[in-house]
């Protein structure tokens, strides 16, 4: 048995910069939501306003700006800084003990104080809910939650989590007043109450209007009187045109990529209607999954040839008007870690007589007959379009016989779950910006990829060791290896990483505050420069 030495507590590290610690009062020089309000349309939903249930992109909106977390991620930023909290960081060598202080000015919405009992409340209230759509799963590294006094939130860890700063900034962090939301159950009545930088006036199948929070204190400096936010149902050409007609002043999340491209190309040409592009980074990126267990796609020979034959540079020229780049890792560019391990292994032009080499490696002679599973309503408009593309690519080279099947999201969801599709889309948009959110619930021991694919050096070693290092550049090695791994053994392929845009009158300004890698849309940013 190891004898244990007990050390002493490091002392608390805040985790961003001492000009960010105070934060500040809501609004400008001319006071809080001095601008004019704005209307932003999207043709996503919004599944849930309690925040132990919504993990989508859709509901993480709301959350993110109707609720405060511990910490936030600044525009632009990838490293947390304090939100609703005035500092935060681990308290010991294991990177097992993360401690906050609050600010001692926080209000909800409703007047009520929020204090450490509302942290613990609604971290506990997430993971004992632990609904099936909701955001439990970030959290699953929490034991326990200590507070000493009303200031003061310990988490103690159950293993080594180094991205837990960065989990906690996200929606999974939203902090819930416990005098209104039910401790066991959801809140039914489709509101939402917070402290975040907007309150959520009301919400029905049309729209979502949200009005400036006057009692906020944080980071975020509001830029207009509030917004209203309406929903297409999935109806790309009603968003076009409300934002080229002004019923909308931005259209997010949900415009085409042939839309996205030619409204572009008329503002760069100066025959635009009206409204101008703005695009920002992205780490969201999508990818063919394989079920390892399928006696066609579970054979290597057949992924590898797949592999081969992928034309990514096409793909996002001829379907998403060069609205996506070529995705070459698991891990995107610009999040740490990134590699080409695919392009590296199987280069960037379609290399038929390596394919054929693959397959005959194992006996395999004639057409492949592989089908390719797709569903449009959870992971774009574009998405079928795109696997036709694939499939057609495929089929050029005469080794196989591709069909592509599109269902809808519930028996998408069923079939991946019962391991009825051999291959199939997989659309990821990150939680936080760091590869372990490309890494961990893809391969780890509750991964939700599907496809029955497990690396014991993945699992047990090499994810272990990044979740035990807060310094992430040194993580880079071990993320390098786990992206040459899945290249070698190919449970999925990396197909593109996108980009974010909006479509906005040309007054509108402050878009590029809230596109970035972090995912968060940010509404306080959004103004008029009229």
């Amino acid at each position: 048995m190891r004898k244990h030495v007990s050390r002493p507590a490091l002392p608390l590290v805040a985790v961003a910069a001492a000009g960010l610690l105070g934060g500040c009062l809501a609004g400008g020089e001319d006071g809080p939501g001095s601008g004019e309000p704005i209307v932003v349309g999207m043709t996503d939903a919004v599944p849930a306003t309690d925040p132990a249930a919504g993990y989508d992109p859709g509901s993480w909106l709301v959350f993110n700006n109707v609720f405060q977390s511990l910490l936030s991620f600044p525009p632009g930023g990838v490293e947390p800084q304090p939100e609703a909290a005035e500092q935060c960081g681990f308290t010991d060598r294991a990177s097992r003990r993360f401690t906050c202080t609050l600010r001692d000015d926080l209000t909800f919405s409703n007047g009520d104080e929020l204090t450490s009992e509302d942290v613990r409340f609604s971290f506990e209230r997430t993971l004992r809910i632990d609904d099936p759509s909701g955001p439990a799963v970030l959290l699953g590294s929490i034991d326990r939650i200590d507070t000493p006094d009303e200031h003061t939130v310990t988490f103690h860890l159950n293993r080594p989590d180094a991205t837990f700063p960065q989990k906690i900034a996200s929606g999974a962090g939203s902090i819930v007043n416990h005098r209104e939301y039910p401790a066991d159950d959801l809140r039914t009545d489709g509101r939402a109450s917070g402290s975040g930088a907007y309150t959520l006036e009301s919400v029905d199948a049309a729209e979502a209007v949200f009005a400036v929070n006057p009692d906020y204190r944080g980071p975020a400096q509001h830029r207009n009187s509030g917004v209203t936010l309406r929903f297409f149902d999935g109806d790309q050409r009603a968003l076009r045109e409300a934002v080229t007609d002004g019923g909308v002043d931005v259209a997010y999340r949900g415009l085409s990529a042939t839309d996205t491209a030619e409204l572009d190309a008329a503002a760069r040409s100066g025959r635009g209607e009206g409204v101008k592009v703005v695009d920002g980074s992205s780490a969201e990126a999508q990818y063919l999954v394989f079920n390892v267990d399928d006696p066609v796609a579970g054979r290597p020979g057949v992924r590898q040839a797949v592999a081969w034959l992928l034309d990514r540079t096409a793909l996002a020229r001829d379907v998403y008007q060069r609205t996506v780049e070529p995705l070459y890792s698991v891990v995107p560019a610009g999040i740490t870690g990134h590699n080409t391990a695919f392009y590296d292994t199987y280069g960037d032009e379609p290399d038929r007589a390596r394919a054929e080499a693959a397959l005959r490696a194992e006996d395999i002679t004639g057409p492949v007959e592989l089908t390719l599973w797709v569903t449009p309503a959870r992971f774009g408009p574009d998405t079928e379009a795109a696997f036709e593309h694939i499939a057609a690519q495929l089929d050029a080279s005469g080794l196989f016989d591709t069909t592509v099947r599109s269902v809808d999201a519930d028996e998408f969801a069923r079939g991946v779950t019962d391991g009825d599709y051999g291959a199939y889309v997989r659309g990821w948009v990150p939680d936080y910006p760091d590869p372990d959110n490309f890494t961990e619930p893809f391969f780890g021991p509750d991964g939700v990829l599907g496809g029955g694919y497990r690396s014991d050096r993945i699992t047990g070693e090499l994810i272990p060791r990044t979740e035990r290092q807060p310094d992430r550049a040194e993580t880079v090695d071990d993320f390098g290896e786990i992206q040459d791994i899945v290249a070698e053994d190919l449970p999925l392929i990396p197909i593109w990483q996108g980009r974010q845009y909006a479509v906005a009158g040309e007054d509108v300004s402050g878009l590029q505050w809230s596109l970035d890698a972090s995912t968060v849309f940010r509404f306080w940013e959004i103004g008029r420069t009229s």
